[in-house]
């Protein structure tokens, strides 16, 4: 059964977490307008969707990394006449190596889906989510939200951007019909390493660690509904972040290097 027509917009929706997260709350009935690059896989994810819980489920092929995405977004929303319940900011990836490797363009591409088009989307959409009788934000981040990460500088400055905004917006809205959730994964076996083009040993380290991308979408959505802060998945990454906070950045940080050198 649909919930009054109300849809979870996900963003990074075609495949990985993402797509498990669709999966997640299509088996509890919402409606999805499904965000991601490629229209083929968001069509095919899409399709099945709809067959196995009988729900509604729209795409939107874009590039988020355009400046313009968020507002796309929200206007296609408008023109469809959308009313979203769940916004889940799942889009993001990372760049792996020395900062220098890579143009400028680069990283402000990467800086521009992590950071501005999330909080471009959660700006843009808190008005219509107030306005429901219980709504929620999920925003992925990372374990390495944590400590900062050489060789993989920016994007665990974008997450740890993404976990401090995320757990303000859960004060600010704890007390009303919106709850923000910041979901920290750590390795997960998606397209992710490679597309941060990790090395042998970042990818060898990755592998031990991995959870399933089900796993994580199943945590992530409980965590939701349960109107968590934050949530660190998986006992390692616990341990990881816990060790952040007690040793000497130095060591933290020169261990962390290590992984991805």
């Amino acid at each position: 059964m649909s919930h009054n027509m109300t849809y979870a917009l996900i963003t990074g929706a075609s495949k990985g977490i993402g797509k498990c997260i669709a999966r997640e709350l299509a088996q509890k009935g919402y409606n999805l307008l499904l965000v991601a690059r490629s229209t083929d896989l968001l069509q095919t994810v899409a399709q099945e969707l709809e067959q196995e819980f009988a729900i509604k489920a729209l795409v939107l092929s874009i590039d988020m990394s355009r400046p313009e995405a968020a507002q796309t977004i929200f206007n296609f929303c408008e023109q469809q006449h959308l009313s979203v319940s769940i916004l889940v900011n799942n889009a993001g990836y990372g760049l792996s190596g020395k900062f220098e490797k890579y143009a400028s363009s680069a990283h402000e591409a990467m800086l521009q889906v992590n950071i501005m088009c999330l909080t471009q989307l959660c700006a843009l959409f808190i008005p219509m989510l107030k306005q429901q009788q219980q709504a929620f934000i999920m925003n992925i981040a990372s374990s390495a939200a944590y400590q900062a990460v050489p060789y993989l500088g920016a994007y665990a400055a974008s997450k740890s951007y993404v976990l401090s905004f995320s757990r303000a917006l859960y004060q600010e809205y704890k007390n009303t019909a919106l709850s923000v959730t910041c979901i920290c994964p750590g390795p997960t076996d998606t397209d992710f390493p490679n597309r941060a083009f990790l090395g042998p040993k970042g990818m060898k380290t990755a592998a031990k660690l991995n959870m399933t991308p089900e796993k994580v979408a199943e945590i992530a959505v409980q965590s939701m509904f349960a109107k968590k802060p934050n949530v660190i998945l998986g006992f390692v990454n616990k341990v990881g972040a816990f060790l952040a906070w007690l040793l000497p950045n130095n060591i933290v940080e020169r261990s962390a290097m290590s992984i991805y050198q």
